[in-house]
């Protein structure tokens, strides 16, 4: 860990290094976080598809949520963000796995995106429920939890997930938003409370814990949408600007990138694995053709790419 030494400063004239996520603690006391920056990452994620704007911000924020979550993973593997509702944004998928590559698509109606007269939260989202999925591999069991919708916005969404789950106190803020040039961004602040034991490794009082974690609270709330996409403002100073009062340690950025896992060799597997009917049903005019929903990429392969005969 490495202490903050910066002034708070934006950068006026370059873009400061971007795509990460900061992982950070409150010196002298229980709380912890991460504070996440995506750019071209993000800006990948959200014109895949020719997304309405409101639609394209909503997967950009659920984009910088899964990726404040996923930093805090200690073993390999991927976090799954997810929605599943009956409004006009039917789902929302975000995962990144733990060496950074992430990718997302949403899935909506056009006509009753167009018949709405709000693009708020609740319009574009309706009821459902958010899963959080920690996968961990083939021969390993998934995690999965599961709430409902019931915030006005995703990340209200996390928070009621960890205090429902895990009764563990969260403050969440995301953003997301097109910049000068109309490529989106996206930026979120993750601050929990450890139950116990402090950041630095020893017990704190619990009223001395209480005012730490009510002072965390005001601060993280104090957050300005612009300052979470602000290409011009390093995660650092804003974290100093933040915690300056009680004193802040980062540990090492994790670099994060658009980077869609499938591949021609995984659907080809996929495909074989089927028994000799249901292959033939995957044939369309003597080819199978696949496209990914994240990457938009389209597979497509003949009877002699995987070596089948067709009745």
């Amino acid at each position: 860990m490495t202490s903050i030494s910066l002034e708070p400063t934006r950068t006026a004239t370059a873009r400061i290094e971007d795509d990460l996520a900061q992982p950070y603690m409150v010196h002298g006391t229980d709380i912890s976080g991460r504070l996440v920056r995506l750019g071209a990452a993000v800006n990948g994620i959200a014109t895949v598809h020719p997304y309405p704007a409101p639609i394209a911000a909503l997967l950009s924020e659920a984009a910088a949520l899964a990726a404040a979550m996923a930093s805090s993973l200690k073993f390999e593997g991927k976090l799954i963000l997810q929605t599943q509702s009956d409004g006009p944004v039917s789902m929302l998928v975000a995962d990144v796995t733990t060496d950074g590559a992430l990718r997302g698509y949403a899935q909506f109606d056009a006509a009753a995106y167009d018949a709405l007269s709000m693009h708020d939260f609740r319009s574009l989202m309706g009821k459902g429920y958010i899963a959080f999925t920690v996968d961990q591999g083939q021969y390993t069991e998934r995690y999965q939890g599961i709430v409902d919708l019931s915030g006005a916005n995703l990340a209200e969404c996390l928070q009621h997930y960890f205090h429902q789950s895990d009764q563990v106190d969260m403050i969440v803020r995301v953003a997301a938003d097109r910049d000068a040039a109309g490529a989106w961004r996206a930026g979120a602040i993750l601050a929990q409370r450890l139950p116990e034991i402090g950041g630095e490794g020893e017990l704190v009082d619990g009223a001395a814990a209480r005012e730490a974690w009510d002072r965390a609270l005001a601060f993280v709330n104090s957050v300005k949408p612009d300052e979470l996409t602000d290409a011009h403002l390093p995660a650092q100073a804003l974290l100093y600007r933040l915690f300056h009062e009680d004193g802040v340690r980062v540990a090492d950025t994790q670099a994060l990138r658009h980077d869609c896992q499938c591949s021609e060799d995984r659907l080809k597997t996929v495909l074989l694995s089927l028994s000799p009917e249901e292959m033939a049903d995957c044939f369309v005019d003597g080819v199978v053709s696949s496209t990914c929903e994240f990457c938009n990429t389209t597979y497509t392969f003949t009877p002699e790419d995987l070596a089948v005969t067709l009745q």
